[in-house]
């Protein structure tokens, strides 16, 4: 497992925006390793300055976290970025989900019209 490229993953993910665990290790290479990705965040230090709570389970959910304060604060830290959860705790992944392939990269040329 290479956590390093799960965290390059998860530092793109833009604020106000999600990404599932599921997510994260196909981008990082390492499809149907989901559970990997967890072990990698919550090993993470704290001042890594990845922002570990953009990731969530495949549901929309914040996941279960052996410190309940944990979650609490994925919960805040989400809200104060914008991201929004309905009255059963779930995050709308049809608007809330990063997409990737609509990022344009800075470094990018653009095509002439």
């Amino acid at each position: 497992m290479s956590a390093g490229r799960i965290y390059a993953v998860v530092r793109r993910i833009p604020r106000g925006r999600v990404a599932t665990y599921g997510q994260i290790a196909r981008l990082a290479g390492m499809p149907r390793q989901a559970r990997q990705v967890g072990y990698a965040l919550n090993r993470l230090p704290e001042d890594s300055g990845v922002p570990w709570h953009r990731v969530i389970n495949a549901k929309g959910e914040i996941s279960a976290r052996a410190i309940p304060d944990d979650a609490r604060l994925q919960r805040i830290l989400l809200s104060a970025e914008g991201v929004r959860f309905t009255p059963a705790g779930r995050i709308a992944l049809d608007r809330y989900l990063w997409n990737p392939a609509t990022v344009r990269r800075r470094d990018q040329p653009t095509r002439p019209r």
